[in-house]
């Protein structure tokens, strides 16, 4: 997933209300961005750290920018909750991962009883829905999701289970936005609830897809799949 439009470089000066962040461009402006995180950005927010921002040419919007990414440990982390969404959908209609390859038919925001889901591919053998989540919270050398405790989530996950039990496939794909980790766990000290339905979900055979991607002011990138580890 390349970037439409080039990318602006500035500093972080603080994140506040959810959706704001203030950044000082390079050439000395303050601006305000949108922040489409509304997590707790746990271990990916550090203030005066460097940012990109992508300009946004739409008079209706109140930013005239959004935060795309942050420089943490020398590495980018990508913070646009929307961009994973994209680049699942290209990973399946591009055929970019062997374990979501040969669908002839992909859509996006396809609708399965009182839930949406991200991705819906279907060839002449299986349908397959697929629930996209961005990852950014790193601890020593595992990704972990939620940052935050997450209802919408456990409800897709429940969801999942039931698609699954109408002989559909079903993949909870984490998109997990940072190269500096190499296993991938829940965070089960900041939602169980979460963490539990994972593990139900996975025995009633939801498959559990986590995938690196390399973030960069160029775009965004697949790089491998990452072992979902269990932390004892």
């Amino acid at each position: 997933m390349e970037f439409s439009e080039k990318l602006i470089h500035g500093k972080l000066i603080k994140r506040y209300k959810r959706f704001l962040a203030d950044v000082t461009l390079d050439n000395g402006e303050e601006v305000v961005a949108h922040c489409t995180n509304s997590g707790s950005m746990k271990t990916c927010l550090e203030e005066g750290a460097e940012v990109y921002l992508s300009p946004v040419n739409d008079p209706k919007r109140k930013t005239r920018f959004t935060w795309e990414m942050i420089k943490i440990n020398n590495s980018w982390v990508g913070i646009n909750t929307s961009n994973p969404n994209k680049l699942a959908f290209d990973i399946v209609s591009e055929n970019l991962l062997n374990q979501l390859s040969g669908y002839t038919t992909v859509k996006r925001e396809v609708k399965f009883e009182d839930s949406r889901f991200d991705v819906y591919a279907e060839n002449e053998h299986e349908k397959c829905f697929i629930e996209v989540k961005n990852v950014t919270m790193k601890d020593g050398e595992y990704a972990l999701f939620p940052d935050a405790v997450t209802s919408r989530g456990l409800k897709h996950l429940n969801t999942l289970i039931e698609v699954k039990k109408r002989g559909y496939r079903a993949v909870m794909l984490y998109i997990i936005q940072r190269t500096d980790i190499d296993k991938f766990d829940t965070a089960k000290e900041i939602d169980p609830a979460y963490a539990e339905a994972l593990l139900k979900a996975e025995k009633q055979g939801v498959e559990v897809i986590p995938v690196m991607a390399k973030v960069s002011p160029e775009g965004i990138e697949i790089t491998k799949v990452v072992p979902w580890v269990p932390r004892v």
